[in-house]
């Protein structure tokens, strides 16, 4: 088995396979409910035989989860998860933030200046914002 850097690893069954002419947009439900949509390539479809019902791990690194304090509008974002600050840990310039979320945890790599300017704290409401091209996944 590999093991992954990547902090963000949350178990899905995919729901929807939408092909385009070189990509293809996969929806996957989330273990908590939630529904997360990655972009990933036609190739990496028929590799991982991506298909309504396959058992997946969305992956995203901390880097790319953006922290907002409630639901935006007007975004291209699609991926917005409602959650709790689970934690704050700050250094000099940045900071994790662990968000549960249902059914499991996500962690935002944000700089200090946003922690503080946000409020955030531990019990915090927020919704973590990622982008679809972000999101990577792999089978079980």
């Amino acid at each position: 088995m590999m093991t992954l850097s990547i902090r963000n690893q949350i178990p899905g069954t995919v729901i929807s396979v939408q092909r385009g002419e070189v990509m293809a947009t996969v929806r996957t439900r989330l273990a908590g409910g939630q529904d997360i949509t990655s972009a990933v390539t036609l190739e990496a479809v028929r590799e991982l035989r991506l298909a309504e019902g396959s058992a997946v791990q969305a992956m995203v690194k901390a880097t790319d989860v953006s922290v907002a304090t409630g639901p935006v509008t007007g975004l291209s974002i699609r991926n917005q998860i409602a959650g709790t600050v689970a934690d704050v840990a700050t250094g000099g310039a940045m900071a994790t933030v662990r968000i549960t979320i249902a059914g499991g945890e996500l962690t935002a790599a944000i700089t200090k200046d946003a922690v503080d300017d946000l409020g955030l704290a531990a019990g915090t409401p927020v919704v973590a914002l990622i982008k679809s091209t972000e999101v990577a996944l792999g089978t079980v």
